[in-house]
């Protein structure tokens, strides 16, 4: 009987030691990157992936409605083919670029300082916490930018909608209905040779009814909360960043002075112990 209370008692050890270490690694985690860096890949992810179907379609839609001859719509067929190589790169980089801004938490919280009491700032990690905030910072202003401009085609895909329902409406006279037309020329997409290059009547009714142009229409919203979403994460990395930053700068300043303070520590040491050497040679 004895021998099972000595193992019970080291089994509660042993649990309590795990749940200490348990504590003490999920004290070390920096949940305000962790929030940021998940914010951010489903921002990045909305945008990429709702915007790349969505270009896809939207052309799909000028070549089978307002643009039926291929060499009139091939710049804009170009346009949209870099733009999804881009939209390549942005994930690809935002990727690699967040799980760094991660593990720069992860050294730069305060909750890892503590656990490791050795840990020393210094010049370089100073410089690559400042590098962090600026780049981040220009990042930030590029998907504002982005964000104003994932816009634009859910205006004009507002415009669409809103005139189809204006047809469709009750009050409108159905006299009147073929002479409610859609330019898409007029918004630069396609040339003014592009034929027909707009739509009237029961026409742009079929084009708001098809699925490309339902398909389309949301995706570009969700892109451009997406994008919205990215810039919320970029301005929150933004002020993680700068607190790491400010942090690593106060923390080299006391590691500084504590030095000093050392230093004369050890110089009064040295003095007192030299006056006490001196006064038993006289004695």
């Amino acid at each position: 009987m004895e021998t099972q209370y000595d193992d019970t008692d080291d089994e509660r050890q042993e649990k309590q030691g795990c749940f200490e270490c348990c504590i003490k690694c999920l004290g070390g985690v920096p949940y305000a990157s962790l929030v940021a860096i998940i914010l951010c890949f489903c921002g990045v992810a909305l945008f990429c992936g709702c915007g790349h179907v969505a270009l896809t379609g939207t052309l799909t839609i000028l070549e089978n409605h307002f643009s039926t001859i291929t060499t009139d719509h091939a710049t804009l067929t170009d346009i949209v083919q870099l733009m999804q190589y881009v939209i390549y790169g942005i994930a690809s980089f935002f990727f690699l670029y967040g799980i760094i801004l991660l593990a720069e938490g992860f050294y730069t919280s305060s909750a890892v300082k503590e656990l490791h009491s050795d840990f020393k700032t210094t010049v370089c990690g100073r410089c690559i916490s400042g590098m962090f905030v600026f780049l981040t910072y220009i990042l930030g202003i590029a998907w504002l930018g982005v964000f104003g401009f994932s816009a634009v085609p859910v205006f004009l895909f507002y415009n669409m909608r809103s005139t189809c329902a204006a047809m469709s409406s009750p009050l409108t006279n159905l006299t009147s209905v073929d002479s409610i037309c859609v330019d898409v020329r007029q918004y630069g997409l396609i040339p003014w040779k592009a034929t027909p290059g707009r739509a009237c009547g029961s026409t742009l009714s079929d084009i708001c009814n098809t699925s490309e142009f339902y398909l389309s229409y949301h995706l570009f919203i969700v892109a451009c909360a997406g994008a919205g979403a990215t810039v919320i994460a970029l301005i929150h990395y933004l002020m993680i960043l700068s607190a790491n930053w400010a942090y690593l700068k106060d923390a080299s300043h006391s590691l500084v002075y504590q030095d000093i303070r050392l230093k004369e520590e050890r110089e009064l040491q040295d003095i007192q112990s030299r006056s006490k050497e001196c006064l038993n040679s006289y004695s």
